[in-house]
């Protein structure tokens, strides 16, 4: 069951929270345009990560509606543009940037839905998040190559995910990549049957859901925060993270469950 959250929903961004608060869905709700961003989606999303970090919830899951993710910026928004100055443009670009940032610190872990084309700034915004499931049909690309483009700020979030050589041919052919090897190459968590698609991503929201808030957010943190460190300082870093973990309420309540073989009763982080 959800809550219809018109605060966050817009025209371009359809938002639900679940019934316990523990979720919130956000589906790109531009279908005509194959779920093509634009600065309500961004504004939505950046919305969203607040909230997400002000309140109980411990999963983000973005999707697209009509069976689409997201075919990246939209061409005709950009075409409207193009008699703006160097400033208005950097401004203007900043939107996808600003958002990954965001998602980075955002405690709850985000999980994309991917369905048919995941492109351009679609497939870097799934490269933003820490799981992207796919449906068997889904496709994968920057094919932004071929209208005079280079998929910049997309490339922050693919490269550190994949193959560096596979990365590349990504991003400078634009060919498209299918789910399965998407996954091959790192981008994709797991790759479902469409039809077992659904059941699938709610299973795995359930589990990051059941899941200590404490210890989702303190790992989310030390994971981003240990991935350019060399192996000296991270390792230093992670065991202070660890200690602090283990000093934390959500270690004695999961150890209690344990032993006494229950279920935990996580609070609030």
């Amino acid at each position: 069951m959800t809550n219809d959250t018109p605060s966050l929903s817009n025209d371009d961004l359809d938002v639900s929270i679940s019934a316990d608060e523990l979720v919130i869905r956000a589906t790109i709700d531009r279908p005509e345009s194959r779920n093509a961003l634009n600065d309500a989606v961004f504004e939505g999303l950046l919305a969203v990560m607040e909230v997400a970090d002000d309140g109980p919830c411990r999963v983000v899951v973005i999707r697209g509606r009509g069976g689409q993710f997201c075919s990246g910026g939209d061409l005709q928004d950009m075409n409207e543009r193009e008699t703006a100055s160097v400033e208005e443009r950097r401004e203007n670009a900043s939107g996808l940037a600003t958002l990954y940032e965001r998602m980075v610190s955002t405690s709850a872990p985000t999980v994309a839905a991917v369905e048919g084309y995941c492109l351009a700034g679609g497939c870097g915004l799934a490269a933003g998040c820490e799981f992207i499931v796919a449906a068997e049909t889904a496709t994968f690309g920057t094919p932004e190559t071929h209208v005079g483009m280079f998929p910049m700020q997309a490339m922050a979030a693919i490269m550190p995910a994949v193959q560096e050589k596979q990365g590349l041919d990504m991003l400078f052919t634009g060919r498209h990549v299918s789910a399965t090897e998407a996954r091959d190459i790192g981008l994709v968590t797991r790759v479902f049957e469409p039809e077992a698609f659904d059941e699938e991503l709610d299973a795995l929201v359930d589990t990051l859901a059941s899941s200590s808030p404490v210890m989702i957010s303190m790992g989310k943190e030390a994971y981003y925060n240990q991935r350019d460190m060399s192996f000296e300082r991270a390792y230093g870093y992670l065991k202070e993270m660890l200690v602090l973990l283990m000093e934390s309420d959500a270690h004695r309540e999961g150890v209690a469950a344990f032993v006494e073989d229950r279920d935990p009763d996580w609070k609030a982080r």
